[in-house]
């Protein structure tokens, strides 16, 4: 083994190797030291948190990583987010009103064991060039000039290595942080529970209603990263390749305290008076388990992601949101590729101290921007039509901008980052401002939806734009292309918040359906002002359409709503 490394990396788990492996790829014969504190391979269903990918992070494992051939052999394939609302009878699974692809998406994405995963990763990283060592705790680092040193403990016995960059990656331990004093509190108090049992559970099974079952072709809803939902709270289904199940209480602590769910037995009680169908189908005797783990309070922010002295932190090991859309892997996704553009960069002998600030500030503000979506929003999730409203708009700006920019490698080029994100009137600033305005809607909205809708099923793909921006995710541009498709997106967008206002402001003040509407200035604390709109949106029958789709009181055809 060396003692000196172009890149030590503490912790090998997911985000620290998939980075080991992007670098390998990007620089063949990199040396790379992976520290991990684990001491044997990683147990199949390890226990962890990033079994449920999207878009953004299966490009990165897909393509950036070129793991396509193994996930389609070894992981199973993913079809979709499902979520099953609210119904006054929960014991039977086809009265819930139901959301979810009914036919495959475009766009692939896969359910990962972790174990399984992760120890193929230690392998193909290794057999690449990279050193792992396990059972290595990592006890101290010191930062010089020139290269920084890492003092581990492997069997009892110190070790010293040398690196040029020091990357953390040991998850909620956060070596760094904690050294440096960069933590971060996270205003969203949501607590999570969450176990694996054996064997395959396939929801279809749940219902004997023929119609229900054979509406979607066989394993598809078992296919699925299926959410039941009420107020307050949401429960995870989560198939996994080792033919395993991975089962999630995430709750908010104002609604349901933490302490009614923190051992399995309490969980259990929680599952008979929330969800008694899933309490009868997925909570077995405690020593059927394979484990059972708990995080209290798992949001947190972080101060720092980059620096121009050679370190960084990735993966949880920064910044955490919610696991609500399966975000963790994203940010990964994102993390490592900005952290490996900067090391490059560094190891060619190029000054980086712009681009590792450029590249900290975007990723904050990221966070920063995404937190609307998650923050205060637990307690919507007992009202079936503003959620329903909710997760399609989250889908609409989650597939528009970010899946996009980064398939088009938007992220590390300075020419679209300044021109999205520099300027007070940029289209990513104006991107935070929509979402936020929209988010907060939905919270304002709630006084005023109460409603219970059962028996019912809505696909996001019977929306046209929705579609449109999933399909568009692989589509290749070139940099200025692609800052006029992100801007073309953004008048979708902002003309599908224009048409969820008319809706909402219509059912809570009588608002007329004609009004023009200034997205960046929907507000639901009073009645529609047409002074403040006066240079809006009109109604566009085609989004009015669309909109109408998931609209479920007084329907009608949008062409009555608006003049065509």
């Amino acid at each position: 083994m060396r003692k000196e490394y172009d890149v030590i990396i503490l912790g090998g788990g997911l985000a620290g190797l998939t980075l080991s492996i992007q670098l390998q790829r990007a620089h063949p014969g990199m040396a790379i030291l992976v520290l991990e504190n684990r001491p044997t391979i990683a147990p199949t269903a390890a226990h962890k948190v990033g079994e449920s990918t999207v878009e953004l992070a299966t490009h990165y494992y897909r393509e950036i990583l070129d793991l396509k051939t193994y996930l389609e052999a070894h992981e199973l394939p993913k079809h979709g987010l499902r979520f099953f609302f609210t119904s006054d009878r929960k014991d039977e699974i086809s009265n819930r009103l139901e959301l979810g692809p009914r036919l495959k998406l475009p766009v692939p994405s896969h359910q990962l064991d972790r174990g399984t995963f992760e120890n193929f990763l230690e392998k193909h990283t290794r057999s690449m060039g990279t050193d792992v060592e396990l059972g290595a705790r990592v006890k101290e680092v010191n930062f010089t000039d020139k290269l920084h040193e890492v003092v581990y403990v492997q069997q009892g016995n110190d070790k010293t290595v040398h690196g040029k960059w020091v990357v953390d990656a040991t998850s909620r331990a956060s070596v760094l942080k904690k050294k440096m004093g960069f933590q971060k509190e996270m205003d969203h108090n949501i607590n999570a529970v969450w176990y694996r049992l054996k064997g395959v559970v396939d929801i279809d099974e749940w219902s004997d209603n023929d119609a229900w079952k054979s509406f979607l072709a066989p394993r598809l809803r078992y296919l699925s990263t299926v959410h039941f939902l009420d107020k307050g709270y949401w429960v995870w289904v989560i198939p996994l390749g080792s033919k395993n199940t991975s089962i999630g209480i995430v709750a908010d602590q104002d609604v349901h305290p933490f302490d009614q769910i923190n051992t399995y037995e309490k969980a259990v009680e929680w599952m008979k008076k929330h969800e008694p169908l899933c309490a009868e189908k997925i909570c077995p005797p405690r020593e059927e388990l394979m484990d059972f783990r708990i995080l209290k309070h798992f949001a947190h922010h972080s101060g720092r992601i980059y620096s121009a002295d050679r370190w960084a932190v990735t993966g949880e090991a920064g910044a955490f949101l919610d696991p609500f859309y399966s975000p963790g892997s994203d940010f990964i996704s994102l993390n490592n590729t900005w952290l490996s553009d900067l090391i490059l960069r560094d190891l060619r002998g190029e000054d980086i101290t712009v681009r590792a600030e450029i590249y900290e500030r975007t990723h904050l503000s990221w966070v920063d921007s995404w937190l609307p979506i998650y923050q205060g929003k637990y307690k919507l999730m007992g009202n079936t039509q503003i959620m329903v409203f909710k997760i399609f708009w989250d889908w609409a700006i989650y597939w528009s901008v970010p899946c996009l920019l980064f398939t088009n490698h938007g992220f590390t080029d300075l020419k679209v980052l300044k021109e999205l994100f520099v300027s007070d009137d940029s289209l990513g600033r104006k991107f935070g401002e929509l979402n936020k305005r929209v988010q907060d809607m939905f919270i304002a909205w709630q006084p005023h939806e109460k409603a219970m809708f059962t028996h019912r099923y809505i696909d996001p793909l019977d929306l046209d734009y929705l579609k449109g921006f999933q399909r568009g995710i692989d589509q290749q541009h070139g940099a200025e292309q692609v800052v006029a498709k992100v801007a073309e997106n953004m008048q979708v967008l902002e003309k599908v918040a224009a048409d969820m206002y008319r809706f909402i402001s219509g059912q809570v003040y009588q608002t007329p359906f004609t009004v023009a509407v200034d997205p960046y200035r929907i507000d639901l604390s009073g009645p529609h002002s047409e002074e403040e709109h006066g240079n809006g949106l009109l109604p566009d029958p085609e989004i009015t359409r669309d909109v109408d789709k998931m609209w479920f009181y007084n329907k009608q055809k949008a062409t009555d709503r608006v003049p065509v």
